[in-house]
């Protein structure tokens, strides 16, 4: 064993010395003041174990043992790259980042409407940009997430994207995090803001890929916040290296009639866990979480999510979906809390996992906690494997066994796809269910 191994945490502690010796004149920025506060609490925190509820059946205490390098270095590609990723030609707005670290060749804007903020976190720091400054670092808490209080120790790069009252972006905003880094054991923290304001409306697509099989951790933090009749849909699609790492968590928070919706597609990543943490923060607010997660071999896929109905009269909709074949081990703990004066709530959850082996894995904890009385709540899961009347259906009608399989399979997954209102994308995500399936 070589003695002179470094812990992860003193990977990060060198890294963090060496990040503020290039600061020069920007060591009392308030963006690194909030760097070293979150590295504080950082250094004093555990990374999770299994002995934590939260991460009862997802161990990352590999963690330990890997050599992350941590700060980023500018990679220059081309739309050759990334054309593959690219739904519908580029007929919208385009922001890229190569290994964590924005590219503006790669990026296209079309017409946008005035006031609206379009922009890398990098250059909005740099520009003191208002929006950081009320909003970066409000929704999500440095004091007690190891994996968020990591990402907050580095702020350096990721989306800024602000809609103001009133406007409404037409086009999908496309914020792609292509990963191919020459050197294995890159430590990648994208960080985003989006703020929607009164009356406005946006689409953003997060989009995580790579066509290598290279090494990489991806720690990523997106800080929402949907202001009064405000909406926003989002969609977080994974197609990542079989060999990375993947932790993301989404933070948001709802004004007064605003309406949030997540859809999450994920099949790639060997480990990948997605947080997301929603509170409402006025009445009349909506939120829809929609997933599916599609993994084999031997990937993880973990979801872990809270909604908190703080406010009265909201209602809150979330079905997640997996297929699970090899010796995948899939994760689903959905928690919605309902306040005291939260009354005249209306929250449903549910969580549909198909077996496709024997030998795969689901653990899945469907949670309500409700503190007020005059609500509607449900929540439900069910695992198994394919409906053997329906394969048996198609089967008598001529239609072989592999054939009938992907059509039970894409009809499972279509609830979740047909939701997404970018038919392009729609399109996209079908291709992928029929590569995987047929």
């Amino acid at each position: 064993m070589n003695q002179n191994k470094l812990t992860f945490k003193e990977i990060c502690l060198q890294s963090f010395e060496d990040f503020e010796k290039n600061l020069n004149g920007e060591k009392q920025h308030p963006i690194h003041l909030y760097r070293k506060k979150a590295f504080e609490h950082f250094i004093n925190l555990d990374i999770p174990s299994v002995k934590n509820e939260e991460w009862k059946y997802t161990n990352v205490s590999f963690l330990t043992k890997e050599e992350f390098k941590i700060n980023p270095v500018k990679s220059d590609f081309s739309y050759d790259h990334i054309s593959k990723f690219l739904f519908d030609n580029l007929e919208h707005n385009l922001i890229t980042f190569v290994n964590g670290i924005y590219n503006k060749d790669l990026s296209k804007l079309l017409d946008i409407p005035s006031g609206v903020e379009i922009l890398s976190l990098s250059e909005a720091i740099k520009n003191n940009n208002p929006i950081i400054k009320e909003y970066l670092g409000s929704a999500s808490d440095i004091t007690n997430n190891f994996f968020i209080a990591l990402n907050s120790s580095f702020v350096i790069d990721g989306a800024l994207i602000y809609v103001p009252d009133g406007k409404v972006v037409e086009e999908p905003i496309h914020l792609m995090f292509y990963n191919n880094s020459s050197s294995p054991k890159d430590l990648i923290q994208p960080r985003n803001l989006f703020v929607v304001g009164k009356n406005a409306q946006v689409t953003i697509l997060e989009h995580y890929v790579s066509d290598t099989d290279t090494e990489y951790f991806t720690n990523s933090v997106t800080e929402i916040f949907v202001d009064e009749n405000g909406n926003l849909d989002h969609i977080k699609l994974q197609e990542e290296s079989l060999k990375s790492i993947h932790i993301g968590r989404m933070d948001t928070n709802q004004g007064r009639n605003s309406n949030f919706s997540s859809h999450l597609i994920s099949t790639g990543a060997k480990f990948s866990r997605n947080e997301f943490n929603s509170v409402f923060k006025g009445e009349g607010s909506e939120s829809t979480l929609n997933g599916l997660f599609m993994i084999d071999g031997d990937q993880l896929f973990d979801a872990h999510t809270l909604i908190d109905h703080a406010k009265p009269h909201c209602n809150s909709h979330e079905h997640y979906k997996g297929i699970l074949q090899g010796n995948s081990k899939g994760v689903f703990n959905g928690k919605v809390m309902v306040r005291q004066d939260a009354q005249k709530t209306n929250a449903f959850q549910e969580n549909n996992v198909i077996l496709l082996s024997d030998s795969a894995v689901m653990n899945t904890k469907p949670q309500l906690e409700i503190f007020a009385d005059d609500v509607k709540c449900s929540h439900g899961a069910t695992i198994g494997k394919l409906n053997e009347e329906a394969k048996f259906y198609l089967k008598s009608r001529g239609i072989g066994e592999d054939a009938a399989t992907a059509i039970l399979i894409h009809a499972f997954a279509s609830d979740v796809i047909t939701s997404i209102k970018i038919e392009a994308l729609r399109d996209y995500l079908e291709k992928i269910i029929t590569r995987k399936f047929n």
